[in-house]
């Protein structure tokens, strides 16, 4: 009977997930009918007027109130919208990468992506007898920086998460594999094959700005919080050169594309890079960011969840 209910329940599950990827498609489907500028400036509405009524709404003021705690209630319910406007026109902008992405170095007139830091895109594209990582964050459209890397001949290895409803990730997963180059999933054996790329003088990338339960001890906007240890390892076992890239969101359905100089990385009295101290550093250097455009980062993410948090299961008394 235990077994049947369990087939059901995932079976369910399954449904679900498959409904809710049929109507999120659909949804996706009808915007691309629409001019891409219409069709972002609909999902940003409408991303404002959804977002107050999830669950997670009180999460992202929760975590403003306390990272801001000099703001109003009005600056904070203001930037949880921006924020809603943000993430709704990058679930619009999947459908647009095409047409979004008009960056041409020898240009004459700018479109809608401008770069900053092209020496330093064109440094790492030419270095190929060591290794490098790039970090960011959901900042804007952070999708857009590993195509903007591939236009200075960079070949990244991106590391993603993909979302838990199978069905949005195969088409996440295929609209990435078009225009961004190479991917790696954050699953089972995902560290050894990063491993292997730096330790042939590639380049990979990853966001560093979501929790990782029994993660480093560090700190975030001045609260306690858990970092991955992979990048701070692998920088330490493959002494690699660590670019900071972000991407800001501009008026007019317009972005700035970023990299900055390699980070001067902690080491210990051994010369060796410091896991702890690196990890605070990529921390530091993303709430920089975030401070600087704060509705455009995810604060819906329980980010500052901590492995001891939730209370321990009872265990039975011993005879």
């Amino acid at each position: 009977m235990k077994f049947f209910l369990y087939r059901l329940s995932q079976g369910l599950k399954q449904a679900n997930y498959w409904l809710t990827a049929q109507f999120a498609k659909a949804v996706l489907s009808l915007l691309r009918r629409l001019p891409t500028d219409k069709a972002l400036e609909f999902a940003d509405r409408m991303g404002r007027r959804v977002g107050p009524l999830v669950g997670r709404h009180r999460v992202a003021l929760d975590n403003l109130r306390r990272a801001y705690p000099e703001k109003s209630e009005q600056e904070i319910q203001a930037i949880a919208l921006d924020m809603w406007g943000n993430m709704a026109r990058l679930a619009a902008e999947y459908i647009f990468l095409d047409t979004l992405f008009d960056y041409n170095p020898a240009a004459q007139t700018p479109g809608r992506i401008e770069v900053s830091g092209i020496e330093l895109f064109e440094r790492i594209a030419g270095e190929d007898d060591r290794p490098h990582i790039l970090f960011t964050a959901h900042l804007g459209n952070f999708e857009l920086l590993p195509i903007a890397g591939a236009t200075y001949g960079m070949k990244v290895t991106a590391l993603f998460r993909p979302p838990n409803n199978p069905y949005i990730a195969d088409y996440i997963l295929s609209t990435r594999r078009a225009t961004m180059g190479g991917l790696l999933a954050s699953r089972k054996g995902a560290s050894f094959a990063l491993a292997r790329i730096l330790e042939n003088n590639g380049t990979i990338g990853a966001l560093v700005d979501q929790k990782f339960m029994h993660g480093l001890k560090t700190t975030f906007f001045g609260r306690p919080c858990e970092s991955s240890p992979l990048l701070p390892k692998l920088a330490r076992q493959y002494d690699c050169d660590v670019y900071p890239a972000r991407c800001i969101r501009l008026p007019g359905n317009r972005f700035r594309l970023e990299i900055e100089e390699k980070l001067d990385l902690p080491r210990t009295a051994e010369g060796v890079v410091d896991p702890l101290q690196m990890a605070q550093l990529l921390n530091d250097v993303v709430e920089r960011w975030v401070r600087e455009d704060p509705g455009q980062w995810m604060w819906f993410h329980k980010r500052w969840a901590l492995s001891g948090s939730r209370r321990p299961k009872k265990r039975p008394s011993a005879a």
